[in-house]
C-alpha cells in the first residue's frame, strides 16, 4: 500500500489523531482525503474533502460508501472514552464504547470492503489502544471495546486477504489528545504515532506499536497475568 496517489478516508477527522492522519496523508501525497466527520463543521484539515459519517449511524455510513466509491485506505480512527466500568458503570455507556469501538469499524469495514475491492484492495487502519490488551479501574469499557476492535483487526485481516486488502493495526499508549486532555501522565505526540502508523502501512505491516509501554504491554502477555497487574492478582 502506497501513500502516494491514494485516495483515504479517516473517521473522527475533526481533531485529534484523525486531524493528524489527514493531514500527514496530504502531506505524503494522497491525492484525495475524505475527512469523515459527524459534524462537518468540525473538519477543519485544509484540502480534505469533508463527509458526514457518524460510525453508530447505518445511513450515514451507507451514505458515504455511495459518495466516496474511489477510496482505497480506510482509517477506523473515531472512538469514544466514557471512563465507565464494566460491572458498576451506565450500562448504557458502555454499549456506546461498544457501539463506536467495535461495531462503528465493522460497519465500516463491511460497507467499504466492496470499494476497496473495485479499486484494487487497498488497506485498511485500526486505531486500537495498549488497553485492548490490559485494563485498569474506570477504563473497563474502552478496554473491552478495543479488544473486541483487536480480534475484530486480526479477523478482518484474514476475511479480506482473499481480494487483496491489508489490514493494519495500530496499538499505542496514552497519546496527546482532547480524549486524553484530563490525565496527567507521559503522552505521545500524536503526530509521531501517525507518522509511524503510516509508515508501517506501506511497510505492509500487520501490527504497529507505537511506544515502548505499548511493546512493553504486549511483551507481558505471554506471562501470568499478575505480571500485568500487581498488588491486585
Amino acid at each position: 500500500m502506497k501513500i502516494t496517489g491514494s485516495v483515504a478516508l479517516v473517521t473522527g477527522a475533526g481533531r485529534g489523531i484523525g486531524r493528524h492522519f489527514a493531514r500527514q496523508l496530504l502531506e505524503r501525497g494522497a491525492a484525495k482525503v475524505y475527512a469523515a466527520v459527524r459534524d462537518p463543521r468540525t473538519a477543519g484539515v485544509p484540502g480534505a474533502e469533508v463527509l458526514r459519517v457518524d460510525v453508530t449511524d447505518p445511513g450515514t455510513i451507507a451514505a458515504a460508501a455511495r459518495a466516496a466509491g474511489d477510496v482505497t485506505f480506510l482509517v477506523n480512527n473515531a472512538g469514544v472514552s466514557t471512563g465507565h466500568d464494566l460491572v458498576g458503570g451506565d450500562p448504557e455507556r458502555v454499549r456506546l464504547e461498544m457501539e463506536t469501538n467495535f461495531f462503528g469499524p465493522l460497519a465500516m469495514i463491511r460497507a467499504f470492503a466492496p470499494v476497496l475491492a473495485a479499486n484494487g484492495g487497498g488497506a485498511v487502519l485500526n486505531v486500537l489502544s495498549a488497553l485492548s490488551w490490559v485494563s485498569y479501574p474506570g477504563s473497563g469499557a474502552y478496554a473491552a471495546s478495543k479488544a473486541a476492535a483487536w480480534s475484530l483487526t486480526n479477523g478482518a485481516r484474514l476475511e479480506l486477504a482473499g481480494q487483496g486488502t491489508q489490514v493494519t493495526g495500530l496499538l499505542m499508549a496514552s497519546t496527546d489528545t482532547d480524549m486524553m486532555a484530563g490525565y496527567d501522565v507521559p503522552k505521545n505526540d500524536p503526530a509521531d504515532v501517525v507518522r509511524a502508523a503510516l509508515d508501517g502501512v506501506e511497510a505492509g505491516r500487520a501490527e504497529v506499536v507505537a511506544d515502548d509501554g505499548t511493546a512493553r504491554i504486549k511483551a507481558a502477555l505471554s506471562a501470568d497475568p499478575a505480571a500485568l497487574y500487581p498488588g491486585v492478582l
